[in-house]
């Protein structure tokens, strides 16, 4: 392989998970979907479950067998040294129904237990596998359409009230207990056994929920629920509303999230980066096997204030620079930028938004991209210029 070239068009992967929606990356991009399949994901990267191509001499090369080759060069020996791989999942999501309420472990848990299920010998691929993989997995989204969410836990209060409100009697003595408890150990208790409930009691439990959020449909929260509730019938996560902060991004808006924070992506489109791992704790909303012991030793029951949910960017000539609290990776957005010089110190990848982008090193290669396209750019690149009439957004570390 050669590593020659400064600039690597991608072709990726389009995940047709059954949530996606099959008309939003059409109509941003122009992609085409002649089999109407939902078109949940783009991933942009090197994950082995969805690896971009590149062309390298004229031939069709997996990233990730590209990268393998001369990591040093392509991703920096401190990437390299530090991550072994490229970092970080770069990715566009079209949500048309709800994602499953998730967790995802701490590196520090995520490592002991990917190892303590090696050793158990549970498979990889088995349905009741926790850890795919010994990493931590937070990510920011990026909102290109209105794009509503759940993020984090309500005020303690404010939980209590909702409850309240329902006098629900199979779980009374939940709600007193947390109202007694107004603190983390008592989120916690609450939480676990909220997601432990079975049989009639859980039967019932959602029953008069519905009952409760039919007679309450004008308000928004309520309105949810019952959306929630044609997709996901009968399931506990359809209490998460009441529990988590609800919001609606607007285009430009983004948000991070942690490890340890419960969170689902109920319906939108954006971008999304992510640490390079697949490790999801479930906690509602889904068919899939949820391990709630697991869960909820590691979830941080703790209330995350609403006006603490958006993440705001640093602007600096015309872009935006979105603070990241982990090393995994780096979000900028540009707008209408006119040959501004960049640099790289890690690999990038970037990705048009909405109007063609042109990239250019001062060796003479240059390399344009329409929108929904994006480009691979290798860290021993160096000084580049990117010129485009619109957005493009940049992935790096």
């Amino acid at each position: 392989m050669t590593t020659s070239s400064r600039f690597y068009r991608m072709h990726n992967v389009i995940q047709d998970y059954a949530w996606g929606s099959t008309t939003s990356i059409g109509q941003l991009f122009g992609i085409e979907n002649p089999e109407g399949k939902p078109q949940a994901e783009i991933w942009m990267g090197a994950h082995q479950n969805g690896c971009s191509q590149i062309e390298v001499d004229g031939k069709p090369t997996l990233l990730s067998d590209f990268i393998e080759a001369d990591k040093a060069n392509l991703i920096g020996a401190d990437t390299a040294e530090t991550f072994g791989e490229l970092p970080y999942l770069f990715k566009v999501l079209a949500a048309e129904k709800a994602l499953s309420i998730q967790v995802h472990p701490s590196k520090a848990q995520a490592e002991a237990g990917f190892a303590k299920e090696e050793e158990q010998g549970v498979p990889r691929t088995a349905g009741n596998r926790n850890y795919k993989d010994p990493n931590h997995k937070p990510e920011l989204v990026y909102a290109l359409t209105p794009y509503q969410a759940m993020n984090g836990f309500r005020e303690f209060g404010q939980i209590v009230s909702y409850f309240r409100a329902l006098e629900i009697e199979e779980i009374h003595a939940l709600v007193a207990a947390l109202e007694a408890n107004q603190n983390e150990q008592g989120l916690e208790g609450f939480f676990e056994a909220m997601l432990s409930l079975d049989g009639e009691a859980k039967e019932s439990s959602v029953a008069k929920l519905l009952a409760y959020a039919d007679a309450h449909k004008d308000e928004e929260l309520f309105a949810l629920i019952l959306d929630l509730a044609e997709q996901y019938p009968g399931d506990i996560g359809l209490f998460a509303p009441l529990m988590l902060n609800t919001l609606t991004l607007q285009p430009g808006e983004a948000m991070f999230l942690d490890a340890c924070t419960p969170h689902a992506y109920i319906k939108g489109t954006g971008l999304e980066i992510m640490a390079n791992s697949d490790n999801v704790l479930r906690a509602g909303l889904t068919p899939k096997y949820m391990d709630v012991p697991e869960l909820v030793s590691c979830t941080r029951c703790q209330p995350m204030p609403f006006e603490t949910l958006l993440l705001a960017p640093q602007t600096e000539n015309g872009a935006l620079h979105y603070p990241i609290p982990v090393p995994d990776f780096k979000f900028s957005v540009y707008q209408q930028a006119d040959n501004v010089e960049l640099e790289t110190s890690s690999a990038e990848i970037l990705l048009a938004v909405d109007a063609p982008l042109t990239v250019a090193h001062i060796d003479g290669e240059s390399v344009t991209i329409g929108k929904g396209e994006s480009v691979f750019i290798p860290a021993n690149t160096g000084a580049y210029l990117a010129r485009s009439e619109g957005k493009f957004a940049r992935a790096y570390n």
